[in-house]
């Protein structure tokens, strides 16, 4: 059997394979390369969503993402898109959706054609990790496409306009060892929210951490990553004010938590509450059980921005709302 093809004759998914066809970047593609550099690996459904108003069949964009894959006759030294291997490693993966990424080229092809946006993406900590971060902030910006009140705030755009990393030291007392810990701070993502309202636009901004349920609650070895140490950290964050200093904000900023199974976010909860028994009102909660101990990947949650985020002693809050 050709190596390059399946049983089927069908080419090999995770390897493209080119017939030589020309291919040369369009609007789409160029949409599509720049959301992937701005958020990481995305579903073809939310490459999809992204390009739904193009007046484009759902059909022929598929098969352009194919192409983007496979073919390496382009203006720019080879295929545009990679499929990460690691999405191969689930169950059933021929039946789940494709994910997508940048390959050189597409890098190649932004720079060529003008698009100058620095994109500094945390890629620390495993790949499953990276694409369940990319997926909340595309979900949330693809929600705020369908609205005409709320526009999304991307975050090179944050970090260009601070002239910033992702990366903030903090200090924070160890509640085991009571001695000042100096240790960086690195979210997993920002982005922000302009709300425009009849009095005006107001803003609000967010870092976003992920859990997968691979952390500890609390920690011995302080160079593991908890919550209790998360908590710490962004209680010298957002309480004391360093993403004021750090991102040169004036606007309230909040964390955004996203937890793959619900009685993981219940143990973070009252892990909180015994910092904060009065209520915690910047630490905020969801659930993403698409990411769970089954991987598919998903479709975008647009309910993220919709639904109410839970809070430690104080009722659920809504980010759409200003």
């Amino acid at each position: 059997m050709d190596a390059e093809r399946d049983i089927l004759s069908r080419r090999n998914r995770l390897r493209g394979v080119s017939t030589g066809k020309r291919v040369t970047p369009q609007d789409r593609d160029l949409l599509w390369f720049e959301k992937l550099r701005e958020h990481g690996p995305l579903p073809s459904s939310f490459l999809l969503a992204y390009c739904s108003e193009m007046r484009a069949s759902e059909k022929r964009s598929r098969e352009r993402l194919t192409d983007l894959f496979n073919e390496d006759n382009t203006p720019d030294g080879g295929p545009y898109l990679t499929r990460p291997p690691q999405q191969f490693v689930t169950i059933d993966s021929r039946y789940n959706r494709l994910v997508y990424d940048l390959a050189p080229a597409a890098h190649r092809a932004l720079a060529r054609l003008g698009s100058s946006t620095v994109t500094k993406r945390r890629h620390a900590g495993p790949w499953i990790h990276s694409h369940m971060v990319a997926c909340v902030t595309a979900s949330i910006e693809l929600a705020t496409l369908v609205r005409e009140d709320i526009n999304y705030i991307p975050q090179s755009a944050i970090l260009e306009r601070a002239k910033a990393d992702l990366r903030y030291p903090t200090r924070f007392i160890d509640s085991g060892s009571k001695r000042e810990i100096e240790k960086d701070l690195l979210p997993d993502a920002l982005f922000g929210l302009e709300y425009l309202t009849e009095s005006g636009c107001r803003y609000r901004f967010f870092a976003v951490e992920c859990d997968r349920s691979t952390e500890p609650a609390t920690s011995a070895n302080f160079n593991r990553k908890s919550a209790a140490q998360n908590l710490l950290q962004y209680e010298s964050y957002v309480a004391r004010g360093g993403y004021r200093d750090h991102l040169s904000l004036t606007a309230p900023l909040l964390v955004l938590n996203l937890m793959s199974e619900s009685r993981r976010l219940s143990r973070v909860l009252a892990l909180i509450e015994r910092f904060h028994p009065k209520g915690n009102c910047y630490m905020i909660f969801q659930t993403y059980e698409e990411f769970g101990p089954v991987f598919r990947p998903p479709q975008p949650k647009l309910s993220l921005l919709s639904d109410g985020w839970s809070r430690s002693g104080l009722p659920h809050f809504f980010i759409n709302e200003p």
